[in-house]
């Protein structure tokens, strides 16, 4: 019984000893290192607000410029034309971000409305160039400008606009060949116009609306010859 005893009393003294030793270890790690331990949460809280906090001021920031975008286009609308571009010119200047750009389109788009057609060329050359504006921007400003030089613009301008889209065969590929097409056509190469045409007429889930103008052209380019 007394060997019992003892032994329980060495391992009570054993635990009391351990505890100590921890206690011991934690107070020269804390003295050592709390105040890191500290910095390291404050930061960490600072960036769990700091990025709620961006999340919310982005989210106003788009709400922000949504609205100058719809109010530059209720502007244009009421053909206060000047004043559209004064609101658009705003958004422009702010750069880095996709309603700068987008504002940059339409200021062409209104550009060609007042006749303007030079600028608007410019302009939306500026766009397609720009790599770092965003691809389906780009796009967009590619099938509006081969659009203006379907008139007047040479063959190779528009190719080179028009078979990037035909070659990546994205949503703006039916569109392009149709407008290569014409181009084809406006250049005396039937042939090619016609090649042209049958490839889409072969293009799965073709919209109808397209699919009868294509019908329309090859029906007339076969009774020209």
């Amino acid at each position: 019984m007394k060997k019992e005893v003892d032994t329980d009393e060495q391992e009570a003294f054993i635990r009391e000893v351990s505890e100590e030793v921890k206690n011991d270890n934690l107070k020269q790690m804390w003295e050592k290192y709390g105040i890191y331990i500290i910095l390291l949460v404050v930061l960490a809280l600072l960036a769990a607000v700091s990025y709620e906090g961006f999340k919310n001021w982005q989210r106003t920031r788009s709400e922000t410029w949504s609205d100058t975008y719809a109010y530059a286009l209720n502007l244009e609308n009421q053909g206060k034309y000047d004043e559209s571009l004064e609101v658009l010119e705003k958004m422009e200047q702010t750069g880095g971000n996709i309603y700068s750009n987008v504002a940059k389109l339409q200021t062409a788009n209104i550009l060609f409305e007042q006749g303007k057609t030079d600028e608007a060329v410019d302009i939306l050359e500026e766009i397609v160039a720009d790599k770092s504006i965003n691809k389906k921007l780009r796009d967009v400003s590619a099938i509006k400008l081969a659009s203006y030089k379907l008139d007047s613009g040479s063959y190779e301008e528009i190719e080179a606009l028009l078979k990037p889209l035909i070659e990546e065969n994205g949503s703006w590929a039916n569109i392009a060949k149709e407008m290569m097409a014409m181009a084809a056509i406006r250049e005396g190469n039937i042939d090619a116009a016609r090649t042209l045409y049958r490839e889409l007429l072969n293009t799965p889930n073709l919209p109808e609306a397209l699919k009868m103008r294509v019908q329309d052209m090859l029906s007339v380019l076969d009774e020209a010859e």
